[in-house]
């Protein structure tokens, strides 16, 4: 089960019912409606029927965290993504809630719209909810990481993924994101293209830096000029997307392809602006995102792009958790950084030759 924490106010609700609503009403003791709730056989039958038939009555409703706090954990996940409604992180998000079902735990979900200050509040609130284990992505103005160290410090294991502090020593799921930007930008090279811009993320961030460093690689590779001129920082979005092309596309030599290594989202700016001026796309210009989102197969041009295998990044972050679970020998495990290997697609926005 998902249960996603939102930060507004609330109104009032109806108190839940207690076992001690129930003890009161049978004048019973409490310990006595515990034990009979949990089929104990210290409780007679007939208290056992009472018991179940009030509690009934009442609409009681076990509380499965403050049972399983009691034995020492809440069998809940913590996970604070960037945005819920991305497509990579909520197949990351699908791929842990399907593998930690199987485990009978619960997820709870939380989004930092990429302000730190919300990440901060995000993570203090699931401390404070006693999550097992707290899964991040860090936002986008991310700097300083004393707040995830405060998990760590609580005993809480923490699993970065995706976009991750480097310094913490913590389980880490991550892309080899220095090799598919090589990949993609020597692609767009084989295709003839001589002028390829770059779009760049935050640089405080790891993942940006790597892609930035496959896209200079590529350059190398094939004997290409890096020219300052075509490389964009802070392009991250739909729309600084497209005030990036706009720039680019309006110098006296503009570039004749761009890399949006940043996201998809990104690259849906440059098209949308490319087709805007009447740039013909792929044979004057080409295009390639990054993170293979749903709509990049059903733009026209559809468009190319890099799929980092989300669900299954899911998946492997909940598992390493499990795994960790399931040392029993109490010795301590050196953090495990987990690199999986993305897919360049290519589609038509990047086929010149075909």
């Amino acid at each position: 089960m998902i249960y996603f924490i939102i930060f507004t106010k609330y109104m009032k609700t109806k108190k839940r019912t207690t076992i001690y609503d129930i003890a009161e009403k049978l004048n019973i003791a409490a310990s006595s409606v515990s034990r009979a709730l949990s089929n104990s056989n210290h409780v007679n039958e007939a208290t056992k029927k009472l018991v179940l038939k009030t509690a009934a009555e009442l609409n009681y409703k076990r509380n499965n965290l403050a049972s399983n706090l009691r034995k020492g954990q809440s069998k809940t996940i913590g996970v604070v993504v960037p945005f819920i409604n991305q497509n990579f992180f909520s197949n990351v998000i699908a791929g842990i809630e399907e593998a930690s079902y199987k485990k009978g735990y619960n997820l709870i979900i939380c989004q930092s719209n990429e302000l730190q200050s919300k990440e901060i509040k995000c993570v203090n609130t699931l401390i404070n909810q006693h999550v097992d284990c707290l899964v991040i992505s860090l936002a986008a103005d991310s700097s300083d990481h004393k707040h995830l160290q405060n998990v760590i410090d609580n005993g809480i294991q923490l699993i970065q993924f995706d976009r991750v502090a480097g310094e913490l020593e913590t389980l880490k799921v991550i892309n080899d994101n220095e090799q598919a930007s090589l990949e993609a930008v020597s692609h767009i090279i084989e295709q003839g293209y001589k002028r390829i811009a770059l779009l760049e993320g935050p640089q405080n961030l790891d993942i940006f830096g790597q892609r930035k460093k496959g896209y200079l690689a590529a350059l190398g590779k094939y004997n290409m000029p890096v020219l300052d001129e075509l490389i964009i920082e802070n392009a991250w979005t739909k729309d600084l997307g497209a005030e990036a092309t706009r720039k680019l596309l309006n110098l006296a030599e503009p570039p004749d392809a761009i890399f949006a290594s940043t996201s998809d989202f990104s690259a849906l700016g440059v098209l949308e602006v490319a087709l805007a001026m009447g740039i013909k796309v792929p044979s004057e210009l080409g295009i390639c995102g990054y993170s293979n989102e749903a709509f990049t197969e059903i733009t026209s041009p559809s468009i190319t792009t890099i799929d980092q295998f989300s669900v299954y990044m899911g998946k492997t972050v909940a598992n390493l958790y499990f795994q960790e679970m399931d040392n029993k020998d109490g010795t301590e495990v050196a953090p495990q950084i987990i690199s999986i290997k993305p897919k360049l697609i290519v589609r038509t926005s990047t086929k010149r030759n075909g």
